[in-house]
């Protein structure tokens, strides 16, 4: 009895059916710097709200118990990276600011000027001064998030045209030949559908970190707001 002699594995993977046209090489090098970045600006906003996160711990621990604000002002370069210092030195900066036009004027007018006492103006412009601190800082932290969110929106529909394109050229090179079977076409659109693949691997980890991210910024607003809310009634049981 003979024994049929086995078939010989033809070459496969993902690495055989990388795109070789021009056009679906472009596709695949924009897939490519769309994935490389969007992973740089991931790993870059995870260790930066990590370091928020120590930061601003530590940092309300020693305003709290700190017993003077001139204390709390020379220890703030002890905690920078997190947003709440921004807040605190932009408020104490317009306090004194404010503390020393009330001393003037005091000052030009005759008798005891007595301890400076805030008027609900002077407290309206420590509140703007800081709501313009915190849209500062959320600035800062919303950097290279539109970016993830192009790369969710855009790299599937990128990977989509690479991928029609492809099969279009498969189907014009199946057209050439004078028999249509499968093992023609096949890998033609096997090829094709790689660029769908890449476009889906760049946009869905960008879609969950921005997301993500997203909602830690959120809760870090929902923070800069619990701390402007305790400093303004700080600032009102000194000088109120």
């Amino acid at each position: 009895m003979q024994i049929a002699p086995a078939e010989t594995p033809t070459a496969g993977g993902l690495f055989a059916l990388f795109p070789r046209t021009p056009f679906a090489l472009s596709m695949m090098f924009i897939l490519v710097a769309f994935s490389l970045l969007s992973w740089t600006i991931i790993i870059r906003k995870w260790l930066t709200f990590r370091h928020i996160d120590r930061r601003t711990h530590a940092f309300v621990d020693f305003f709290r118990k700190s017993a003077r604000l001139s204390e709390v002002s020379s220890g703030c370069s002890h905690y920078r990276g997190t947003p709440l210092t921004g807040l605190f030195e932009a408020a104490y900066h317009e306090l004194n600011a404010q503390l020393q036009t009330m001393r003037a004027k005091e000052d030009a007018r005759p008798g005891n000027p007595g301890h400076p006492v805030l008027t609900e103006r002077n407290m309206v412009g420590i509140q703007r001064s800081l709501q313009r601190a915190s849209a500062a800082e959320l600035t800062v932290l919303e950097r290279n998030m539109s970016w993830l969110a192009t790369t969710g929106s855009v790299t599937p529909f990128v990977g989509l045209l690479g991928t029609v394109l492809g099969i279009i050229d498969a189907f014009q090179g199946l057209g050439i030949e004078k028999t249509a079977s499968i093992q023609a076409v096949a890998p033609g659109i096997a090829e094709a559908l790689v660029a769908t693949a890449a476009g889906l691997f760049a946009a869905i980890p960008a879609v969950v970190a921005y997301n993500q991210f997203l909602n830690r910024i959120k809760n870090i607003a929902a923070e800069m707001d619990d701390f402007t809310a305790e400093l303004l009634n700080l600032f009102e049981r000194s000088f109120g």
